[in-house]
């Protein structure tokens, strides 16, 4: 299962799953360099950081918000 850290509130990483719906993650559960807007996936009791799908992200959004400041 793939999940975007959305926020991070108290001890829980809140994660925004493929379905759109939100899941509290404990903050020692997801590893120490994970950020919001970060791509995870999670493994049964292993989750991990996928670095190439976070920095694709990052792209689509950076390409979106310059769609919308085009003159």
């Amino acid at each position: 299962m793939r999940g975007i850290i959305d926020r991070f509130e108290n001890k829980f990483a809140i994660v925004e799953l493929e379905d759109k719906s939100l899941i509290n993650i404990h903050r020692l559960q997801i590893p120490k360099s994970a950020k919001e807007g970060d791509v995870i996936l999670i493994n049964k009791d292993v989750i991990s950081l996928d670095l190439n799908a976070t920095k694709k992200l990052k792209k689509q959004v950076a390409d979106l918000i310059n769609e919308l400041f085009i003159d």
